[in-house]
């Protein structure tokens, strides 16, 4: 197995050859541009427009998944990473949150009543679409030398 490994490799070094001498004279692969580390912001996040699923019950996972349906479907194009969170409650069925940068943007408990999760999390949409508005507006506005841009 080794050998015929080593043949290949073997024959594929005049191929190399003949590709490297047709290069034009002086040409070289494009270096990546070089990044300085100071320029990154902390808002610069990759992995924007998430929507991330915490939630515990199956309640919490249909809540979760239209949701995240409907989100898509009306703001396709949206930046914002979310968290919808779940704490199952013995009391009051299901406590739901979503969050957004460290801020609670809605908030509810739930009855054990599946059914009644489709509806809601299709309600939910828009008050959680509003609120991520006042906060990013307020973001924009409001400086303070105090706080940094993720404490707003």
């Amino acid at each position: 197995m080794l050998y015929h490994g080593l043949r290949f490799a073997l024959a594929m070094v005049p191929l190399l050859v003949t590709l490297t001498a047709a290069l034009p004279a002086g040409a070289q692969e494009p270096e990546p541009p070089k990044r300085n580390l100071d320029e990154g912001r902390i808002n610069s996040d990759p992995l924007r427009g998430l929507i991330i699923n915490r939630t515990i019950t199956v309640m919490g996972w249909d809540f979760y998944s239209n949701f995240s349906q409907v989100w898509q479907a009306l703001y396709p194009d949206s930046q914002a990473t979310m968290t919808v969170i779940e704490r199952p409650t013995a009391q009051y069925g299901s406590e739901i949150w979503i969050s957004y940068l460290n801020q609670t943007v809605f908030h509810t408990f739930m009855s054990p009543a599946r059914s009644r999760a489709k509806d809601q999390s299709r309600e939910v949409v828009q008050v959680v679409k509003e609120n991520i508005d006042i906060i990013n507006a307020q973001r924009q506005f409001i400086q303070s030398a105090d706080l940094g841009p993720e404490e707003m």
